[in-house]
């Protein structure tokens, strides 16, 4: 527990890699959905323990049961993928579970304070998490409706996730190729709102980073 707390946004970053990015050297895509999936959640559940640490009873509940269902839910893939309702509520408690973290990790960006590794893991754990809560989003208004976006792999649902993963990330970094884009009004403007979401939090974290260079209580502190 101790070296889950002193280490929890470094823990956490790689987790988020390692679950967004691990497409780059995958190629049986089977194997990513039903093994490599499941072993991902279990660790990005361990590196978020520490994020929680003293955080109290409900919430270290919430996330608990959020964990348990992160886990679960890929685990049973195999048995009901083929279910549109049973995607679509994956893709909701995967959203749930995002949001609660990032939650946590941005109020801890905000508080008064310095510099120091934990504030740019934490900053950079922020961006991915937001890449995670996009890329679930959409797979919602997919899973409903195929039609919501053009060109998205529907092969399995592994290569589903990496082309949202993609469109999310060149979404929020506004670079946009436009190899993948949103079909329907509900889809276009989500993806509005994302782009927004992702622009105004990088706006944020300069300002906060700044503000932490800036603090009066900086050279005091770094002194000790």
């Amino acid at each position: 527990m101790q070296f889950l707390a002193k280490r929890k946004y470094e823990l956490l970053l790689a987790a988020l890699i390692q679950h967004l990015f691990s497409g780059i050297y995958i190629n049986n895509f089977s194997f990513y959905t039903e093994i490599l999936w499941p072993i991902n959640m279990v660790l990005l559940g361990i590196a978020s323990i520490g994020v929680f640490l003293k955080k109290g009873n409900f919430k270290n509940t919430i996330r608990n049961i959020l964990f348990f269902l992160v886990v679960a839910f890929p685990v049973c893939i195999p048995f009901f993928g083929g279910n549109k309702n049973y995607m679509v509520a994956l893709n909701i408690t995967f959203v749930l579970f995002y949001i609660l973290i990032f939650w946590e990790i941005f109020q801890f960006l905000i508080r008064p304070g310095y510099i120091n590794a934990d504030i740019i893991s934490a900053c950079a754990c922020g961006y991915l998490l937001l890449i995670e809560i996009g890329t679930f989003t959409m797979q919602i208004f997919h899973r409903i409706d195929t039609n919501s976006f053009k060109g998205i792999n529907t092969n399995n649902p592994a290569n589903t996730f990496m082309d949202f993963v993609y469109f999310i990330t060149m979404t929020i970094t506004s670079i946009g190729f436009g190899d993948i884009t949103p079909n329907t009004h509900h889809t276009k403007l989500m993806t509005s709102l994302f782009g927004i979401t992702g622009q105004f939090y990088s706006v944020v974290l300069v300002g906060i980073i700044i503000s932490k260079f800036s603090s009066k209580d900086q050279p005091e502190i770094m002194n000790k």
